[in-house]
């Protein structure tokens, strides 16, 4: 007899769900503290022997899996809880300027990581300038700042819109070119970005330009403020606004990608040839996944233009934009969702190996050799999509 269907079973097996992400959910968000209150060498350690020895031990006992299915049959539920757990650790760190800034600077750059994705995974699209686009949102915030009178709320928008016009330029040469020569398109202009921004003095020449804090009706963040007596650092306020900055962005990618305009990047991906064979307008597709994700580079550079306070065109290399990709890759080409863990190793593990000086980048570039030689599509590799039926990916 098969005891799967009956009703008590058929309960349990939906409540499991909502437990698996529970207890995931708590138990990421109290591990993110620990690490980002860790300081001593030992407690780093310690904390990332854990953090193998869960994987690991998760693969094997089947946890990883349960995880997995739970996120794909309640991704509302998830997402919920991700953004809580954000939330209860920037109440945490309500007065750690450092941590609040790690805060700020994995969740905008994972939105500029996901308008990467939307070109990269989605439509297949090469853009090797990401950093590039997030410094033209950077730069166009520095400017309209201190120079025009525009609410800064509108100048985010205003710098993502701006972002995509001047990508706008490479279109013609990126859609005439494919594979790496469609790379070395962006590559050049990457470089060329970088080249302008130097020998401009009106942007500030190599020194760059100091960029105005954000005020927000009135209220200047950089103030900061207090509750119940206690002094809250200004960081919390960006870190609030950069959470939802990401979480508007992730929604948006996602659903993109549920609707028709994520299946038709899908297929011009695939293959190009199919894709014409059944109307499909190819460059059409092209356009909408690098203009769209320009624009998300280009809001993510201008929040973090006004939290750091200054850009310099040293900000924006070549080497920043290989940092941008290598977090899509890790995470998993065209899954959103592990751009999350692949930013916090990125950004986060570096800045927690600083005891081991110039070896942390060896020690770091070979964890991320070693998970890649593990998990060769990324830390959550995206499912293949289903063209009839309900879709594995979600």
């Amino acid at each position: 007899m098969n005891t799967l269907n009956t009703p008590k079973n058929h309960i349990s097996s939906r409540r499991n769900p909502a437990v698996v992400l529970a207890l995931a959910g708590i138990a990421l968000t109290v591990y993110m503290w620990l690490f980002l209150h860790a300081e001593s060498q030992l407690s780093v350690a310690i904390l990332l022997a854990v953090a193998i020895v869960a994987v690991i031990a998760g693969r094997k006992l089947g946890a990883n899996r349960a995880l997995e299915q739970a996120g794909a049959s309640r991704p509302g539920l998830a997402r919920l809880w991700a953004v809580g757990g954000t939330l209860a650790l920037i109440a945490a760190f309500y007065d750690a300027h450092f941590a609040l800034l790690m805060i700020c600077s994995v969740l905008l750059y994972t939105t500029a990581c996901l308008g990467l994705t939307l070109q990269f995974g989605f439509s297949g699209v090469a853009n090797f300038a990401g950093a590039a686009f997030f410094g033209i949102g950077s730069y166009a915030t520095a400017v309209m700042a201190m120079h025009t009178g525009i609410p800064h709320l509108l100048i985010i928008v205003i710098s993502g819109v701006i972002a995509a016009l001047v990508g706008s330029m490479l279109i013609t040469p990126v859609l005439r070119t494919r594979g790496h020569y469609a790379a070395l398109v962006t590559i050049a202009f990457g470089i060329l970005f970088k080249t302008f921004i130097e020998v401009n003095d009106v942007l500030g020449g190599p020194q760059g330009l100091q960029v105005p804090g954000m005020t927000i009706f009135g209220y200047a963040l950089n103030d900061g403020f207090t509750v119940a007596g206690v002094d809250v650092s200004f960081y919390v306020s960006y870190a609030l606004i950069s959470l939802g900055i990401c979480a508007g962005v992730f929604a948006t990618v996602k659903a993109l990608e549920r609707s028709w305009v994520g299946l038709s990047m899908d297929v011009v991906r695939t293959d190009e040839t199919a894709a014409a064979t059944f109307g499909l307008h190819i460059a059409r597709w092209k356009v909408v996944a690098f203009m769209l994700g320009n624009f998300f580079a280009g809001i993510a550079g201008s929040m973090y233009g006004m939290i750091t306070g200054f850009v310099a065109p040293n900000n924006f290399t070549f080497s920043d934009s290989l940092l941008m990709l290598s977090i899509v890759i890790l995470g998993g080409l065209g899954n959103a969702v592990g751009l999350i863990p692949a930013a916090i190793i990125v950004l986060v593990l570096p800045e927690k190996l600083q005891f081991i000086q110039e070896y942390r980048f060896l020690f770091y570039a070979a964890l991320v050799i070693a998970i890649l030689l593990f998990r060769p599509d990324g830390l959550l590799p995206r499912k293949t999509r289903l063209f009839f039926g309900r879709e594995t990916s979600r």
